[in-house]
């Protein structure tokens, strides 16, 4: 009894000596048209700026549009198919099941409507006729791709992949494994907003996480305070990103369907799931739909969680929670 309360107690020491050899390590920049910052604890500075954008130039060289050369614009060029490295594999792959979960409303051939509207990589000022959008859906629909060993098909030359809803949600979660590897088990990781998170912080408390949403005005503020020790929370919406067309917002969230963007009462939505994959491809998908379906559709899956910003029907705006999602809320 005597040996074993003193190794407890040796244990203790020792966690707590390590807890306190931990230092908080931070690192910035910027990468994908956007920003990023990585908070780790860590005995030494592990992990590096330079080994983060190394990371990041080479998910560039496979999924950006803004990027020549790139393989996805060299598909988007193709007639019919190209050899997809492992970066694109795992996205296709993930791209694939959501579609099918959302009942195609998460689709990545929307790259011609996009830009078509003036949100892809080519200037454009000019809103797309009925005739224009009735012509480019011709080339929408992920039934006209497959992944098959290793290479990806089209059935016709004209369609072009965006994976701008799901891509970066991919690269946060690298990075997590590119901080995992390196041993570290406590940080969070941010890219565009997108989220992962492995905790508890070295003093055993919980990492905190604001979750933003626009006030009663649009601005941005943050609207809760989420506690949590692993996943991912992510967060799409059209208060940041539109193009002014007189009194009217456009979104540059496109409805694949309908080849016009989206029109609803959703203002933003943020999701949390186990991996950033997972929350930024459906935060989108959950942004084209109405808000009771929006909220079933998430209550019908444990993996997902979701916070919900949007306009009552008298204009004014309101949130809501999944039911899990307010186990995370602690404000």
């Amino acid at each position: 009894m005597i040996i074993r309360i003193l190794f407890l107690c040796l244990s203790l020491c020792y966690a707590f000596v390590s807890a306190k050899e931990l230092k908080q390590y931070k690192i910035t920049g910027l990468a994908q048209g956007t920003d990023y910052t990585i908070m780790y604890y860590a005995t030494d500075s592990i992990a590096t700026k330079k080994g983060i954008d190394s990371l990041l130039d080479e998910i560039d060289l496979s999924m950006s549009l803004y990027k020549k050369g790139s393989l996805i614009n060299q598909f988007n060029a193709a007639e019919k198919e190209l050899k997809v490295d492992l970066f694109l594999i795992d996205v296709l792959k993930r791209s694939f099941e959501i579609n099918r979960d959302t009942k195609g409303i998460f689709d990545i051939t929307v790259a011609p409507l996009v830009q078509a509207w003036g949100f892809g990589p080519k200037e454009n000022n000019n809103e797309p006729s009925s005739m224009e959008i009735k012509s480019i859906l011709k080339c929408v629909g992920m039934e006209n791709l497959k992944l098959k060993n290793g290479r990806l098909f089209k059935t016709k030359s004209c369609i072009q992949i965006d994976l701008n809803g799901i891509a970066q949600g991919y690269s946060v979660d690298l990075i997590a494994l590119y901080l995992s590897k390196k041993g570290i088990k406590s940080y969070v990781a941010e890219l565009g907003g997108e989220i992962r998170i492995a905790g508890p912080k070295p003093d055993g408390s919980s990492m905190k996480i604001g979750i933003e949403g626009p006030d009663k005005t649009g601005i941005p503020t943050i609207r809760h305070i989420a506690t949590l020790d692993s996943g991912a929370i992510t967060t799409s919406g059209n208060y940041r990103k539109f193009h002014q067309s007189g009194k009217k917002k456009i979104s540059h969230l496109i409805n694949a369907k309908t080849g016009y963007p989206l029109e609803n009462e959703m203002i933003s939505v943020t999701v949390y799931a186990k991996d950033a994959i997972t929350a930024d491809g459906y935060d989108n998908a959950l942004m084209g739909m109405h808000l009771p379906e929006a909220l079933k559709f998430v209550e019908e899956r444990k993996d997902l969680e979701a916070y919900f910003v949007y306009h009552k029907k008298d204009g004014s705006v309101a949130d809501t929670l999944s039911s899990g999602f307010k186990k995370l809320i602690k404000n």
